[in-house]
């Protein structure tokens, strides 16, 4: 383990790294290259290890019991809740609730949070390069309040363009939300700054985390966001669990988005009192063995530390622009100047992005195509679809190597 931890980028040190994940074996002979981390991400042998054991111990049901294994699983719930809260530096963990994924948190703010308080003079403000998952709540909600959604448009160069969103702070500004990461062009948004800005005239804000906490340190506090949605499996974690962190104030104003067991103190034929925060936001059976596996993933990240983590993934990041960038007929999105952090999106001319994707299948390399969720933005950038790596911290110099060659075998083929 000591070896891996010396981040350096190079081809032999990415293979150290692979030993610790059991799925990035050759295939029938060919090796494989999985540059779709954006997506989801693979999963380490500590993570595997954990939800295995977690599974053979025997499940309790988590805050329903008084026996032995019932308390044995609470106490191992509330010790992942812990944990994630501590990754993310939230100031209590009972800021942290588990939810399935990043985009249920998010709506769980759009209904129970932002839609009792929006008025239809209101305005939401989120950014042109949003996933579905952070545009579509706020859009639905402005429809059934009257309210105005309104759009932070991009500069040339990927980044947000806010000369064009002078009445961004404006007091009829009900929130902002926008990604901390794009999962298209890999921009880095200036959170911390616009958290700040927001702040000092009252105006909440929600970021959607999940193409950043997997090699970036995130640090609610210092980011100074009232919200903050992410979900394990980008994050080397399981999937069909996330998290919404909230500011206390806020989270003790939102109304739960589900209701049912587990989350209330008293029910009876016409009313209901709601338990505390978080139990009041966690309704049905609590998903004992995504939280045990989802902090065993921040476990492991941490072990490494997460300033190596981020320095390798964007050398790598940089080394994938430069190659891409020398390809003759390949557009990168936005231009090879532009900064991003793990994620290369880019076009090829008279070659369709699917058609790039399945060569690239056929020879072991793993990348997406299409309009990853996000069509507001390709419809802005005048595009349907777009072919995409995105890389994590198991990639290396010979990921990058195979994504050129299979580039190429795509032109010999479509040219």
């Amino acid at each position: 383990m000591s070896a891996a931890l010396e981040i350096n980028g190079n081809s032999q040190q990415g293979n150290a790294w692979k030993a610790d994940f059991p799925a990035l074996v050759s295939i029938d002979g060919m090796a494989l290259h999985y540059l779709d981390n954006a997506a989801t991400t693979q999963k380490p042998v500590a993570v595997i290890e954990a939800m295995k054991q977690s599974i053979e111990s025997g499940q309790g049901s988590v805050h329903r019991g008084l026996y032995p294994l019932a308390e044995s699983a609470s106490l191992a719930y509330e010790a992942a809740r812990n944990t994630i809260a501590g990754f993310i530096g939230a100031p209590h963990s009972d800021q942290l609730i588990f939810t399935r994924s990043a985009t249920e948190s998010i709506n769980m703010v759009a209904w129970g949070w932002l839609q009792p308080r929006l008025k239809p003079a209101d305005r939401v403000w989120v950014t042109r390069m949003e996933h579905h998952a952070n545009f579509l709540p706020w859009q639905r909600v402005c429809a059934q309040t009257g309210a105005e959604l309104r759009i932070i448009e991009l500069n040339e160069n990927g980044s947000l363009d806010f000369e064009g969103a002078d009445e961004l702070f404006d007091p009829r500004t009900g929130l902002i939300a926008l990604c901390h990461v794009s999962n298209v062009l890999g921009i880095e948004n200036p959170v911390r700054t616009i958290c700040e800005r927001a702040a000092s005239v009252g105006i909440p804000v929600l970021v959607d985390a999940a193409q950043s906490v997997s090699h970036m340190p995130v640090d609610v506090t210092a980011l100074g966001c009232d919200f903050l949605a992410f979900s394990a499996h980008k994050l080397y974690g399981p999937a069909g669990i996330g998290v919404l962190f909230g500011k206390k104030h806020c989270l003790e104003a939102m109304e739960p988005l589900l209701v049912g067991g587990g989350m209330v103190d008293r029910v009876d034929d016409a009313t209901a009192q709601w338990a505390p925060v978080p139990a009041r936001f966690e309704a049905g059976s609590p998903n004992l063995l995504g939280a045990v596996g989802f902090a065993a993933a921040v476990d492991w990240l941490s072990a490494v530390g997460m300033d190596k983590v981020n320095t390798r993934v964007s050398a790598l990041t940089r080394k994938a622009v430069d190659a891409l960038a020398s390809v003759p007929g390949l557009q990168l999105l936005p231009g090879a100047g532009a900064e991003r952090s793990a994620i290369v999106s880019f076009v090829l001319e008279g070659i369709h992005p699917h058609d790039i994707a399945q060569v690239a299948g056929e020879r072991g390399v793993a990348l997406r195509a299409g309009h990853h969720c996000c069509q507001p933005l390709l419809h802005h950038l005048g595009l349907t679809a777009t072919a995409r790596a995105s890389l994590g911290i198991y990639n290396d110099d010979a990921d990058i190597a195979a994504l050129v060659d299979a580039i190429q075998e795509a032109k010999r083929l479509f040219s």
